[in-house]
């Protein structure tokens, strides 16, 4: 992604690494509410289902992911190195829920979840002034 066009700066690269990495490694999402669900669809590219962690606790949904590079770095002498290794984090309110009744499903780097909406009771009350 270029912010700034390329005929003003002689080394555009570092102006592209230094405004992309907060673009590039965040995990992108879209929510909608379909059929009394809350239904998440989140982009995690380049990482496996074990790598990925859904928590609920306290009325919010955390996702993690985290991944690691195993390979030996030694001997390499790299040129440009835009592949990350490291760990990201989303999380959603999504208020009380039936934790027992999340469905996740992660498949092809996207991963759907779907939380069923409990339905609210109000909470409201009028008190009279005497």
């Amino acid at each position: 992604m270029n912010l700034i066009p390329r005929k003003y700066f002689l080394d555009d690269d570092f102006f592209n690494d230094f405004f992309e990495p907060t673009l590039r490694d965040q995990m992108k999402c879209d929510i909608y509410e379909k059929d009394g669900k809350y239904h998440i669809i989140l982009d995690v590219p380049g990482y496996d289902k074990d790598d990925i962690k859904l928590e609920c606790d306290n009325g919010y949904l955390t996702i993690s992911a985290e991944t690691s590079s195993e390979e030996n770095e030694e001997n390499k002498n790299y040129i440009r190195r835009e592949r990350r290794y490291g760990s990201f984090t989303r999380s959603f309110y999504v208020g009380d829920i039936e934790t027992d009744k999340i469905e996740a499903e992660f498949k092809k780097g996207t991963l759907k979840i779907i939380v069923p909406k409990i339905d609210e009771k109000p909470t409201k009350k009028q008190i009279e002034i005497k």
